[in-house]
């Protein structure tokens, strides 16, 4: 699991562990790690020529001291001020001693830049005195941003205006939401995590404070699939019901039914106009409505079917809401069952339930997945680049999986089937929507290869997904 914490909790934690070591010994900790990363980035250190854009604050010092380690091995290395009359006066020391130098323009050619401009206190974006040192960063170099990319929010990922793109970010101690989340995320390219010796599991008497985001991983996720025994029956493994598809859309129906037979429910029910052609397809499907012990509703569903999304949301079982189903959803109503209900809406879907505009969601997706699920009283998986899935209890869940190749047609309709099944088969609303997510994203990754990819192939390639997360 890969777990990221507010700023708050970091610089607590950070203070508890100065408080026990000497004077500046945390500060040369980062910089150490900084150093390694940016000469594992060269292909040699020697020679090469390293630029810093140093700001005022401690990342500037980390940014210096890391520059004179650089140096002592022989790099070519240009410290360049946001401010000359504040930079942190040990690591300027540092780096005129080990042969750096200090220039007012960034150079024209680099083979490394290190953005040390801001740190995870920074906010509001790039004032113009940086913006104008990022804007000057030679093409070709890599870029490797200090604990963040300054610019972004460490706690949100948000950007309120301009932000360094990094090739490679190293942070320290531990992830920072926003390193998890778009769109900073997107601006941190590979994320190295420095252990400096945070103990952000106990800072103190207490359990320690708990993460903000977390990202599960192969193991996690290992341990949520559901797995038959030798009891098992199919009613025992779970019956997921669908209720999906149209005359317009009979794929949408076929589509959530491929993922939710490869989900680990027992058996599949389908409900709807496109009985004919998920038959055709996969003869193994129940048809009608009956006993389930979950629901998918919405996807491909159309205008003019809202009283099978009322009979869904009436029957006592956990319930999924995609699509065309989330169309008008009242928050009373769900908050009145007494089983557990997942949302899947995209950002489009998001606005229209929160009442804002798309681009809102989309650059503020933290706090648009922690406001769906306050408002509707239930788990919300917010798809996107980044998908979010949060239930009204910290920690916000990140997927880590995917591909830019699984935005094509009918992907979000395998995404739900798959998540149903996961339902029927036991699972909370908030782990099922994380590891159908997952195996959704690494199903994706499978199927294409680098290349285009049919949603159909997103779930053929689910068993190769469950396969590979549960190989030991």
């Amino acid at each position: 699991m890969r777990t990221a914490y507010s700023v708050e909790n970091v610089r607590a934690a950070e203070r508890e562990l100065m408080a026990r070591l000497p004077d500046g010994a945390l500060m040369q900790r980062a910089a150490a790690g900084l150093a390694a990363a940016c000469a594992d980035l060269l292909p040699r250190v020697y020679g090469a020529r390293v630029v810093l854009l140093v700001g005022p604050g401690d990342n500037g010092g980390d940014a210096l001291y890391a520059g004179a380690r650089l140096a002592r091995r022989g790099a070519g290395v240009t410290a360049v001020p946001m401010d000359p009359e504040r930079m942190h006066p040990g690591g300027l020391a540092a780096l005129r001693a080990a042969g750096g130098r200090v220039c007012g323009t960034v150079p024209d050619r680099a083979d490394l830049v290190v953005d040390g401009l801001l740190g995870i206190g920074g906010h509001g974006g790039l004032r113009p005195a940086a913006a104008a040192l990022v804007e000057r960063i030679p093409a070709g170099a890599v870029v490797v941003a200090v604990d963040l990319p300054s610019g972004v929010d460490a706690d949100t990922g948000e950007l309120a205006g301009a932000a360094v793109r990094a090739d490679v970010t190293v942070t320290f101690g531990a992830h920072k939401p926003g390193l998890l989340v778009d769109p900073g995320a997107s601006r941190a390219g590979v994320v190295r995590l420095v252990d400096i010796g945070l103990d952000l599991g106990a800072p103190g008497p207490g359990p320690g404070p708990a993460p903000e985001a977390e990202a599960l991983q192969h193991a996690d996720v290992a341990r949520l699939l559901p797995r038959p025994g030798a009891s098992s029956d199919k009613y025992r493994r779970g019956v997921v019901g669908i209720a999906a598809g149209s005359a317009q859309y009979p794929g949408a129906a076929v589509l959530a039914v491929a993922g939710a037979l490869r989900g680990g429910a027992g058996a599949v029910r389908y409900v709807g106009p496109a009985a004919d052609e998920v038959l055709a397809r996969y003869p193994e499907v129940l048809i009608g409505w009956g006993r389930v012990q979950a629901w998918v509703v919405g996807p491909g569903l159309g205008e003019g079917r809202g009283e099978d999304v009322a009979r869904v949301l009436a029957d006592p079982v956990p319930v999924l809401v995609d699509a065309d189903g989330l169309r008008g959803l009242d928050p009373a109503v769900l908050r009145a069952r007494p089983a557990e209900t997942l949302l899947t809406p995209h950002a489009g879907e998001a606005a229209a339930l929160l009442g804002v505009p798309r681009e809102a969601v989309e650059a503020g997706r933290l706090s648009a997945v922690r406001e769906l699920a306050g408002r509707y009283g239930a788990a919300a998986l917010l798809k996107g680049s980044t998908t979010l899935v949060y239930d009204g209890h910290r920690p916000v869940r990140v997927n880590p999986t995917g591909t830019p190749w699984l935005a094509t047609a009918g992907s979000g309709d395998v995404l739900s089937g798959l998540g149903g099944s996961l339902l029927a088969a036991g699972l909370r609303a908030a782990d099922a929507g994380a590891v159908a997510a997952y195996l959704h994203g690494l199903a994706g990754r499978l199927a294409a290869a680098g290349a285009p990819v049919l949603a159909h192939e997103v779930a053929e390639a689910l068993p190769a997904a469950w396969r590979n997360t549960t190989r030991p």
